[in-house]
């Protein structure tokens, strides 16, 4: 199967998903994939390609699924559906558009950015596109996210899926530097429907992070503003340390 339920810290993201690639060539230094997958990294990361027989097997789900009252399903977890390769192998394209067929709908999570735009023609009223911010400053992208586009451009897709009516959410993980996070809330809020926030995760630098003040701070300045969200299950546990 291509489409499966997530289990544990995933299921919040989403009920339904499907990753359609096997790699990814961003090559994000904070990746879990390669650990649950048990892929060698530097493997992963340079040798992206479509998953065997990846559209028949989408197309078999597809048909199990017509019909029902499904939930979104997302475009992706362990791998990012608009890395370089979508470009000339257009399997996000392709199934984007079988779902529509079968009268599914999609959310997009990418780091792609103007990638991605490509298919906005495709996504309806109940589809959703999603962008990984975790930086402002090009340099820290470059550094953690080698070959993701810059945080620039995946805002400047963000504007303008928001401008095309799609619904646009964020999701603000890994927050690996908190101030980043917060001042990217505060410059995007304008056109996002929903921020999705969480935390770092297995990586030394988890432990040098106040995530009790991160966590109040973004939860203050998202009802300041008049957001929409959502803070992970990890997130509101460190809220909780008594004052």
């Amino acid at each position: 199967m291509i489409i499966y339920e997530p289990a544990g810290k995933a299921r919040e993201y989403a009920a339904l998903a499907a990753n359609l690639y096997s790699g990814c060539g961003h090559g994000c230094k904070y990746c879990y994939a390669p650990a649950v997958l048990r892929r060698d990294k530097e493997q992963f990361h340079s040798t992206p390609k479509p998953r065997v027989n990846v559209l028949t097997e989408l197309y078999k789900d597809c048909q199990q699924l017509k019909r029902k009252d499904v939930p979104p399903i997302l475009f992706s977890f362990t791998t990012d559906p608009y890395q370089p390769i979508e470009v000339e192998h257009k399997i996000t394209r392709a199934g984007i558009k079988m779902l529509h067929d079968y009268g599914l709908s999609v959310e997009i999570l990418t780091k792609g950015g103007m990638r991605a735009t490509r298919d906005f023609d495709l996504l309806k009223e109940k589809d959703a596109f999603a962008t990984t911010l975790t930086f402002l400053n090009s340099r820290d992208s470059e550094k953690w996210e080698p070959n993701a586009a810059l945080p620039a451009d995946r805002i400047r897709a963000m504007k303008l899926a928001y401008s095309k009516g799609i619904r646009v959410w964020v999701s603000l993980e890994p927050v690996i530097d908190p101030e980043q996070s917060l001042e990217i809330i505060r410059l995007t809020h304008m056109f996002v429907d929903l921020f999705k926030v969480g935390k770092l995760n297995h990586h030394p630098l988890e432990a040098e992070i106040d995530w009790y003040g991160f966590g109040w701070k973004a939860k203050n300045l998202l009802e300041k503003l008049g957001c929409n969200y959502y803070l992970k299950h990890d997130l509101r546990q460190k809220m909780k340390k008594a004052i």
